[in-house]
């Protein structure tokens, strides 16, 4: 029985367990007989968390309570790099997640659209996680270096070396490098080819729970839906599902699976307000 004390007050208590020879980089780390079900059945019972004191009074918890917030709902393995939607705040292993959004836009977890066409603009790290997953268990990070380290080895390729911090540089030099550097132009995705002024006209009487909508201009993909609009909306003004969201664009009220980019050529340059189309929408109470 190996026992490890952390600097943040609690003990893991685990029984170190045969780890197999990797066949695939980062995929084999599920492979191995630590994340099999036998494995895993074994770690929920020899592993415990509990209050760094020597009382026998003191709560144990068991690591697999821990489960839903340090394991990767796709693979089903403790999170290695892992990386949260920004949309919902679920997170996975950045790996899982990337070939998720090869063949889908929406979230494994909650199905909401992370993004139109490119989901993969609205994942972040979750650094304070990882290192949090990495301090319940200790060997994680050091296998999964081995393993990596075998994978490229195995391939005959360089192995990438450890991401170090950089060292201070004076504020005078960092000045005197961004006046030689050319100045970076931002440039608009292309497929994001619709831009939208989205003007609230008023709610029906008796609607009255919403917040306003802060954020009226917005670009998106032509390939976007009027009900993508109209989601957009309920979402930041937190409307109830009892109200509903009428669009229109001139005199028209739009069909919900109208797509933005057919509006904008159906309606031409009388939609068209300094190059944005202009959206008009209303709350009102279903007849």
């Amino acid at each position: 029985m190996e026992k490890t004390t952390h600097s943040f007050g609690i003990r893991v208590e685990h029984q170190s367990s045969r780890v197999s020879t990797p066949t695939d980089g980062r995929d084999s780390r599920q492979s191995s007989d630590l994340f099999s079900d036998t494995g895993a059945s074994d770690l929920q019972n020899e592993t415990a968390i509990k209050c760094d004191t020597d009382s026998e009074d003191e709560p144990r918890l068991p690591l697999n309570q821990f489960y839903p917030y340090i394991r990767c709902a796709l693979c089903c393995g403790f999170l290695i790099d892992a990386t949260t939607i920004t949309e919902c705040l679920h997170t996975f292993c950045k790996s899982c997640i990337v070939k998720h959004f090869f063949y889908s836009n929406r979230c494994p977890n909650c199905s909401i659209v992370v993004h139109q066409t490119q989901p993969l603009y609205n994942i972040r790290p979750d650094r304070q996680l990882q290192d949090i997953v990495y301090k319940m268990l200790p060997f994680l990070e050091e296998m999964e270096r081995a393993q990596m380290v075998d994978f490229y080895k195995q391939r005959g390729l360089e192995v990438p070396k450890p991401v170090l911090a950089s060292p201070m540089v004076p504020l005078k030099s960092q000045k005197q490098r961004k006046e030689l550097l050319p100045q970076s132009v931002f440039r608009m995705p292309p497929e994001l080819d619709v831009s939208l002024l989205l003007e609230f006209v008023g709610a029906e009487e008796g609607i009255d729970n919403y917040k306003p909508l802060e954020r009226r201009y917005v670009r998106v993909s032509g390939e976007a839906t009027v009900r993508h609009v109209e989601l957009f909306i309920r979402r930041k003004m937190e409307l109830s599902s009892t109200c509903q969201v009428d669009v229109v664009c001139g005199d028209h009220l739009l069909d919900r699976y109208q797509s933005l980019k057919e509006v904008q050529d159906s309606m031409g340059e009388n939609a068209l307000q300094d190059g944005l189309l202009v959206l008009h929408f209303g709350l009102v109470l279903p007849s």
